[in-house]
């Protein structure tokens, strides 16, 4: 099986002012993390608040440098973090999907041969065309969903929105993820809805204070988690 993605010995420490290390403030950098991601799999990472689970996702994308370590990454990158994170608020639903695409390295035919499939699985209707700032959490979710997993890149990494929304979006977008990592792809999630992760990861790694604790079989990720 294609290895889409190599980490190895990733470091990443952030500075601590004094007067929180008085404090017990503990940073959420990483340190040695060493893993590897498959084609057709969807790797899970889990751990408590502050644990570095967004941060190593950043790392991935290539938001942050690390200190030490390396990142190969064979193949496209799209990250999906937070509710329309990426997009301008001020353009409309129709145009962010535009922007998205063309950052994402597509020509503008190969849009507007996916934009209608993007409106109508976002479900947005007729707010497709209308500003960003207008739209709900939700529907920023959806918009964001939509169409990070219709420019199908070779490593999607998912930072919890994949949780939000009605049931029925839920697991329409779970199918969308499947399909996606059935016809070419991978895919990372970050989510502290455990039973999301069992249900739709093949492996799972559980961070505590920036470093692996456990990695392997999702049932006993989550039992190693529930025990920190």
């Amino acid at each position: 099986m294609t290895t889409v993605m190599e980490i190895q010995n990733l470091t990443l420490e952030y500075p601590i002012p004094r007067k929180y290390r008085k404090e017990g403030f503990t940073p959420s950098g990483i340190r040695e993390i060493s893993f590897n991601v498959k084609k057709g799999e969807v790797v899970g990472i889990i751990g408590h608040n502050g644990s570095g689970k967004s941060t190593l996702l950043k790392l991935m994308a290539g938001v942050f440098p690390p200190d030490e370590g390396r990142i190969a990454i064979r193949g496209s990158v799209s990250l999906l973090s937070g509710v329309g994170v990426g997009f301008h608020k001020d353009l409309t639903g129709r145009e962010n999907a535009y922007l998205y695409g063309a950052l994402m390295g597509r020509k503008q035919h190969e849009i507007d041969n996916l934009i209608e499939e993007i409106k109508e699985f976002a479900e947005l209707a007729h707010h497709f065309d209308r500003p960003l700032r207008t739209y709900s959490s939700g529907m920023k979710s959806r918009l964001g969903i939509s169409v990070a997993t219709a420019f199908n890149p070779d490593l999607l990494l998912i930072d919890e929105v994949l949780g939000v929304g009605d049931a029925s979006f839920r697991e329409k977008s779970k199918k969308r993820v499947r399909q996606m990592i059935d016809e070419s792809g991978a895919v990372v999630i970050v989510s502290h809805s455990l039973g999301l992760l069992k249900e739709i990861c093949d492996r799972i790694i559980v961070l505590e204070n920036g470093e692996i604790v456990y990695k392997g079989d999702p049932g006993d990720a989550v039992e190693a988690y529930l025990q920190l």
